[in-house]
């Protein structure tokens, strides 16, 4: 139990009270509770107000538009109330007052692809350091300790808890994959973080933030509003927004540190050679040169390795240590993961390739380690950015030999409707070979079947899901078990 004091809130008034625990959703408010009533997409959380008030609640925290909404009730209730101009931060930072104890170094990285793939390398560096760390994001909590999550950045109550649980657990370090909903709903604020990071910026989520500019303005929130002036900024300064990125940070007077095969970065990415099973990297280090041998396909991966080999230099490791531990990566769950390879040697890779950038990436940075052709499986998912569907298409059409447009949970949406979109873009580039395949279980059959000697599979868009979204129902659906399976069926195996 705490006082609003010592949360750091004033409710109107100056009347105090104290709080037994924390809750966004009114029909979860025990006795004691302080109510976050915040606004909503399509519903303002004040219409709650009244529920939360009659389980219980000691207190609300809401914004001036909710304090109108429940005046009535309110006025009536003899309860605390905070009237914040920013709910959704008060409520951060008063969860991570609420929680205590976090981990002793945390990290997070935004960017619109390749945030899972380098909090988990992060995690894979400081585990070859023997530290206690863990990865949060779209695969949940991994690591040291495991923990599901529903979202990517989770809402401040869980992610603080999560926290607060992963201390308890002996967990010291830890890595954040950092949305744009999540810091344009002000989740992340309260984190305390040594370091951030920046990957890339390309479109996605204009469902949501409308506009290029919005959706880069809630990226730029990691760097502007959560980390500290005295924190550190790795910033990927091969991407057009790079340069832009660092300079934003050092106005602030954080330190940046550079990473990619821009003349300006301190950790700089001078030569990849890559083979069918991996790659070598010629990287520097302020000027000193660095040899390693990465068992990760794609060029991309090189990019992300160094990336989080920035973060945990720049969370208080030494580089020499880090620079050890890189050899030791393995493949990111879903990201670029080889699902199986044929008896004639052909592979079959997975990726959560989901915008029409990652799905160039995931296929360019393929065509080094292929000798053979390459097919691609693509889709889209319903419910969300239209504007992306013909340009997912055009981009495995442009990259790939081979392109089959197939369903990637159509939610509400006809399925029929979204692969229309995806295949008008591909159908509109020259060279590529297009079909449809409406069922993916069948679209990956027959993309296996396909396959020759030197030649490999992208199956694009699910990556780690294990699920298929149509209408309200999950259908279990897992991308490498349906490959594996193709695999073993058609070379005999069962």
């Amino acid at each position: 139990m705490k006082t609003l004091a010592e949360l750091g809130l004033t409710a109107q008034g100056g009347r105090e009270a104290q709080i037994k625990g924390l809750t966004v959703d009114s029909r979860n408010v025990s006795p004691g509770d302080l109510f976050a009533a915040l606004p909503g997409a399509t519903v303002h959380g004040g219409n709650f107000i009244a529920k939360a008030v009659d389980m219980g609640a000691a207190a609300v925290l809401t914004d001036a538009k909710g304090a109108q909404i429940a005046a009535d009730v309110l006025a009536d209730a003899g309860i605390a109330v905070i009237v914040a101009q920013d709910p959704r931060q008060a409520l951060a930072q008063t969860a991570s007052l609420w929680f205590g104890a976090h981990p002793q170094t945390v990290v997070a990285v935004t960017g619109t692809n390749g945030k899972t793939s380098v909090s988990t390398f992060c995690r894979q560096i400081w585990e070859e350091m023997d530290l206690a760390g863990v990865n949060i994001g779209t695969t949940g909590v991994e690591g040291a300790w495991t923990h599901p999550l529903r979202h990517t950045t989770p809402e401040p109550i869980t992610l603080h808890r999560v926290m607060a649980q992963a201390t308890q657990n002996g967990v010291t370090h830890v890595a954040m994959e950092a949305s744009s909903h999540g810091l344009d709903q002000r989740r992340l604020d309260g984190v305390v973080l040594a370091a951030a990071g920046f990957t890339n910026f390309t479109q996605d989520h204009l469902d949501y933030h409308e506009t290029f500019d919005a959706y880069f303005d809630a990226k730029m929130g990691l760097f502007t509003r959560v980390l500290a002036d005295d924190g550190v900024a790795v910033v990927n300064l091969d991407d057009p927004k790079g340069m832009l990125v660092a300079q934003i940070c050092a106005e602030r007077g954080q330190e940046v540190i550079g990473v990619g095969r821009n003349d300006a970065a301190r950790l700089r990415l001078m030569g990849q050679r890559f083979d069918a099973t991996g790659q070598d990297v010629l990287f520097e280090w302020q000027g000193k040169p660095h040899h390693l041998r990465l068992a990760l396909i794609g060029g991309f991966q090189a990019d992300n390795v160094l990336l989080a080999a920035g973060l945990v230099i720049a969370a208080g490791a030494e580089p020499q240590d880090v620079f050890d531990a890189l050899a030791h990566l393995g493949t990111v769950h879903g990201r670029m993961e080889l699902a199986a390879t044929r008896e004639n040697g052909a592979a079959v890779f997975v990726d959560y390739a989901h915008t029409p950038d990652a799905v160039k990436t995931a296929l360019t940075a393929m065509r080094p380690h292929v000798m053979g052709r390459i097919i691609a499986i693509v889709g889209a998912g319903g419910d969300r950015d239209t504007g992306k569907r013909p340009l997912m298409g055009a981009a495995a059409a442009q990259h790939a030999d081979i392109v089959i447009v197939s369903d990637d949970n159509p939610r509400s949406e006809d399925p029929a409707a979204i692969r229309a979109a995806v295949l008008g873009g591909a159908v509109a580039e020259d060279g590529a070979e297009v079909s449809e395949v409406g069922d993916r279980a069948e679209a990956i059959l027959r993309a296996v079947d396909m396959l020759r000697p030197g030649d490999a599979l992208l199956i694009a868009g699910k990556g780690h899901e294990t699920g298929q979204t149509i209408g309200d129902t999950v259908l279990p659906f897992d991308d490498v078990e349906q490959a594996s399976m193709a695999v073993a069926v058609l070379d005999g195996r069962i």
